[in-house]
């Protein structure tokens, strides 16, 4: 199922567009703020963000930069205004399309179509011999199966995302369980990584993957 974030204030916009993409059958989450907006992003799994170039609390480019510098999801931008600059920027931000109010909805349909495709080869994350289909949500090592309960496949995907860069404890604390606002203590991320190198290292006792960093948390090693 392809989901869609939509960050747009316009309340009857984002009313109408997440009821016309709904019936096209994505699965649509929307925010009325660029807060709210990038919280939803920084707690769900998203295939294409439709983000409003001017927002009631940040501008919808500093939104589009900050989602930019976690992830490769595609971003089309909406906006009021028909300047080349504003799109100029947009590119340069990294951001995909671009798009003035008024328009069709057929075309910006359309325009998402061609943007979750393009990106859906993107959806296979491979370090080494370990990948992962994210359109299937499998995990595999040397092409052999991996069965992974969700908390595990959600810790080894945002570590394979950040490969080679050191992530405390209390950011994947915060990205893999803390979504719903609950607590969740340092135990609960040993015992699950534990159980995840059991499932993906060689030597369990000697991880050379799933490494930890004294002190701070845990970086993902290409082996």
């Amino acid at each position: 199922m392809i989901r869609i974030l939509i960050i747009e204030d316009d309340t009857d916009l984002r009313e109408g567009l997440s009821f016309s993409l709904s019936s096209e059958g994505y699965t649509v989450i929307s925010a009325e703020t660029a807060s709210d907006g990038l919280r939803e992003f920084r707690y769900n799994d998203f295939d294409l963000v439709l983000l409003d170039c001017n927002l009631p609390d940040k501008s919808g480019y500093d939104a589009a930069s900050e989602i930019k510098s976690k992830s490769s999801v595609p971003i089309l931008m909406l906006t009021a205004r028909n300047s080349e600059m504003d799109e100029v920027k947009a590119l340069e931000l990294g951001i995909d399309d671009f798009m003035s109010k008024p328009f069709s909805l057929a075309v910006l349909k359309a325009r998402i179509k061609r943007l979750v495709r393009s990106s859906s080869s993107e959806q296979i994350l491979v370090s080494g011999d370990i990948s992962i289909d994210k359109n299937t949500c499998k995990v595999y090592k040397n092409s052999q199966p991996v069965d992974l309960s969700k908390i595990e496949y959600q810790l080894l995907s945002y570590l394979i995302a950040n490969e080679g860069t050191v992530l405390s404890k209390e950011q994947i604390l915060e990205h893999v369980w803390d979504s719903h606002g609950s607590f969740v203590d340092e135990n609960t991320l040993q015992v699950n990584v534990r159980r995840l190198r059991a499932k993906i290292e060689d030597e369990p006792k000697k991880p050379v993957r799933l490494v930890n960093v004294y002190g701070i948390g845990y970086i993902w090693k290409r082996v």
